[in-house]
């Protein structure tokens, strides 16, 4: 699977479905798992049961990320990074830097297969927030 680098709803990301590529670029731990970002709210309740008391929430949330169980998600609200995960239903997405480093293009551009870019360029903007979603809970991670 190839590995996109495309400005995401909240900064510039790579993106793939093929987590073991994404741990190699990153140099990662294999044990920390990544966010799934869904283009779409059905394909998301396939994948992933939310609690029925956050599924509002999580459909009209922007901008922000979800944990269920150890897995993160995002349902993306803007419709040019929408467009580019509809195709595959759902993707991986990661901040595009090494673990643990700033953004640098010319690494992104160098282990990346394909460069998504529009109009709105490539730039690094402030990360999503993080909510744990329990049956009865919400607690605030970041």
């Amino acid at each position: 699977m190839k590995v996109f680098l495309a400005q995401t709803d909240t900064t510039v990301g790579f993106l793939s479905q093929d987590s073991k590529r994404l741990e190699t670029i990153k140099m990662r731990a294999d044990n920390k798992p990544f966010l799934k970002v869904y283009s779409d709210f059905k394909n998301l309740k396939r994948d992933i049961r939310i609690p029925n008391t956050h599924k509002r929430l999580v459909r009209h949330a922007c901008k922000t990320t979800f944990v269920v169980k150890n897995q993160a998600f995002r349902h993306v609200c803007d419709p040019y990074h929408a467009r580019l995960i509809q195709p595959f239903g759902w993707l991986y997405s990661t901040s595009a830097n090494e673990s643990g480093q700033s953004y640098v293009r010319e690494f992104c551009q160098s282990v990346s297969d394909i460069i998504v870019e529009d109009f709105r360029g490539l730039s690094e903007q402030s990360a999503s927030q993080i909510f744990l979603l329990t049956t009865s809970q919400i607690k605030q991670l970041r």
